[in-house]
């Protein structure tokens, strides 16, 4: 069945246009008042402040810090997950149950959760408790207000994401292969590295991808858990448009959380493609 070219066209132009209007048309307006002052002249002053200052590259390394360790978490504790929902269960119900608890937080606002983890971590609260109740720590660990608190309540957000993509690759390989790599002599972890991880890259970048896109533009969690002693640069922007009004500044910081996101994912995707070529080529 074909499809003519105005009936395409036509396909086309609603998602074009909501693209263009949500999208590129905000973003837009947020690069031009980077590029520019109060008075409406061009400048690159509101870059070279962001670029030439030491706090800021203090705050963008905080920010990088936390979306970087918290992805690599989220995919060493999410393949696990993975490989037990689609490898070990075997009783369809129960593994519908556990895909249901694992999603069943993402209908619960961020807000929520992040209050949820403020009581948790707390001096008093029940991890603190359990610390101190099996004999680990001799005083209450603070957590509130640390990078350490901050990666835990993003982790536990942005962990079903991981599970999701890296599960889905998993359902995808043939346990033939497996099998055909086992009885050719190979132990399970080298029929592991040599080709489950391979044959599911795809879907670790995945889920990579997404966890470090939501961990480095996180607000809410960081702003909560952080009580103001730790800074990231969404923080920091959203202060700028928020409280100060510097649109022209909130602009930039935006745009430059933007463009090193884009550039480090671009230089990890090429890492992945290297990867994967040097693979084929064994």
């Amino acid at each position: 069945m074909f499809t003519s070219r105005p009936t395409l066209l036509w396909l086309l132009a609603l998602p074009v246009c909501v693209f263009t209007a949500f999208f590129l048309m905000p973003l837009g307006v947020v690069l031009v008042a980077s590029l520019t002052t109060q008075d409406g002249q061009v400048s690159f002053a509101q870059y070279g402040r962001i670029l030439m200052d030491g706090y800021h590259w203090q705050v963008i390394g905080v920010t990088f810090r936390l979306a970087i360790l918290s992805t690599l978490i989220c995919v060493v504790l999410g393949y696990p997950l993975a490989w037990y929902l689609v490898r070990i269960v075997q009783w369809r119900s129960w593994r519908r149950a556990c895909v249901i608890l694992l999603i069943l937080p993402l209908f619960t606002s961020n807000i929520v959760r992040s209050f949820g983890w403020m009581v948790l971590l707390g001096r008093t609260g029940l991890v603190n408790d359990a610390l101190l109740a099996t004999g680990l720590v001799e005083r209450p660990v603070r957590f509130l207000g640390t990078e350490t608190g901050i990666l835990i309540g993003l982790v536990y957000i942005l962990l079903p994401f991981t599970v999701l993509t890296i599960g889905n690759a998993l359902a995808r390989v043939e346990p033939a292969l497996e099998q055909a790599s086992r009885d050719l002599g190979a132990g399970p972890m080298r029929t592991f590295f040599s080709i489950t991880f391979p044959l599911t890259m795809h879907g670790v970048m995945a889920g990579g991808i997404i966890v470090f896109s939501m961990a480095i533009s996180a607000y809410v969690t960081p702003a909560l858990l952080s009580g103001g002693k730790v800074t990231v640069l969404a923080m920091l922007a959203f202060q700028q448009y928020s409280t100060v009004f510097d649109f022209n500044y909130g602009g930039a910081l935006s745009i430059t959380l933007l463009a090193f996101t884009m550039a480090l994912i671009g230089f990890s995707s090429w890492l992945a493609r290297l990867g994967a070529h040097d693979m084929k080529g064994n």
